[in-house]
């Protein structure tokens, strides 16, 4: 998630993966098993401004986890951001089951890059490994604020007070959105140890929790129907 944050009057939109320079005029929606979701793109070029409405259903997920085997988390660095529209922002991500010093090499290397482009948040499929992982700290500086780390995360209540802040997204450069999202959030997930723990995250945290887990959970959006309008 970039380091940029500002409020701006509440709309009715939700977000998709848009590339506004290659259909500039268009609107997208997606129908969802638990919900329905819309997008509204204005303007032209790479500034163009995103209108969202992000209200995910609790127990919202894959079906069916797959898990790693041990190729999944070995990698070559230095890791660099992977950009929309690549297929690899696309994929299932595999729930992690192999808690060792390859999983620390690739916090430690997705740290350094969300530290060297400026962001407050990265999930591994940002980086090109489709794997259930995010860091993050909201404090956007080494050595400032705490540096989190989430292993297959799973949500277990959202809170039905919303905020709407301005978000940017490392791997949609550019592209800023007005998203609305629920202020806390209750969330399960594992360490880098493997100890299981639950957690309620509220404020800027929940906001970069829920931006990196739409990362996690993308593919699962795109089995249902999109549609685009010239």
């Amino acid at each position: 998630m970039a380091a940029r944050f500002q409020t701006s009057p509440l709309t009715h939109y939700a977000l998709l993966p848009f590339h506004p320079r290659r259909t500039p005029h268009a609107t997208a929606c997606v129908r969802l098993r638990r919900g329905f979701s819309s997008v509204v793109v204005r303007g032209r070029g790479p500034r163009a401004r995103i209108s969202v409405l992000a209200m995910a259903r609790r127990g919202f997920g894959f079906s069916v986890d797959e898990v790693t085997s041990p190729a999944d988390l070995q990698f070559e660095p230095p890791l660099k951001i992977v950009v929309y529209p690549d297929p690899i922002l696309r994929a299932r991500n595999k729930r992690i089951n192999t808690f060792d010093d390859n999983l620390k090499k690739l916090v430690k290397e997705m740290f350094d890059v969300m530290y060297k482009t400026d962001g407050i948040g990265l999930s591994a499929p940002q980086v090109g490994i489709n794997v259930q992982l995010m860091v993050f700290n909201p404090a956007g500086e080494r050595g400032e604020g705490e540096e989190i780390v989430l292993v297959n995360p799973k949500v277990y209540k959202y809170s039905k007070k919303t905020l709407l802040f301005n978000e940017g997204c490392l791997s949609f450069p550019g592209i800023y959105a007005d998203v609305e999202r629920p202020a806390s959030v209750k969330i399960d997930a594992r360490d880098i140890t493997g100890a299981r723990f639950t957690v309620n995250l509220s404020g800027l945290p929940a906001r970069v929790f829920q931006h990196e887990f739409d990362h996690l959970q993308f593919s699962s959006l795109l089995r249902h129907c999109f549609c685009f309008r010239n």
